[in-house]
């Protein structure tokens, strides 16, 4: 497994090549591989605070994840979102280094802030792994089985 070279940028900061590469990986695996139809430009990309996190392998976006700044999506938590490996990559481990630079990246720019994610809820044991814990029941987001699960900093 190689080690990824991660980049963290707002989206005044992201190239226009970029950008696309991000959007065109977010469409073709969450609404056409996954079929879910729904609005993935919801503006939240654009706020000043929003930091995108991603690694190109090969010349190939190879993953990405997007962090929000504490309140914008979940009262008095930053959220982690549009958390994604490219297909032709998976397998390799690439997930579990994008989550730890999430949580490098997420102490870097927002220190001892609380985290929650909305995930599908098969992956709830995975993100155990990385220290999440369920913090909801079981609901339907875009036909898709998902739980909400948090990272608390202990004071």
């Amino acid at each position: 497994m190689s080690q990824l070279i991660w980049q963290v940028k707002t989206f005044q900061q992201l190239t226009n090549d970029e950008l696309y590469d991000i959007l065109k990986l977010r469409i073709d695996v969450f609404v056409v591989e996954q079929t879910c139809y729904y609005p993935d430009l919801d503006n939240l990309d654009r706020i000043p605070s929003t930091l995108h996190l991603f690694s190109y392998q090969n010349g190939k976006i190879s993953a990405y994840l997007r962090i929000l700044a504490k309140d914008v999506c979940y009262p008095g938590y930053i959220a982690i979102g549009r958390v994604i490996i490219a297909p032709d990559v998976r397998g390799k481990g690439y997930g579990n280094q994008l989550i730890e630079q999430a949580l490098i990246t997420c102490q870097q720019y927002f220190p001892q802030q609380n985290i929650k994610i909305s995930a599908q809820e098969h992956l709830e044991q995975y993100y155990q792994s990385h220290g999440f814990i369920r913090c909801s029941e079981m609901y339907l987001e875009d036909g898709i089985a998902h739980i909400g699960m948090k990272l608390v900093h202990s004071s």
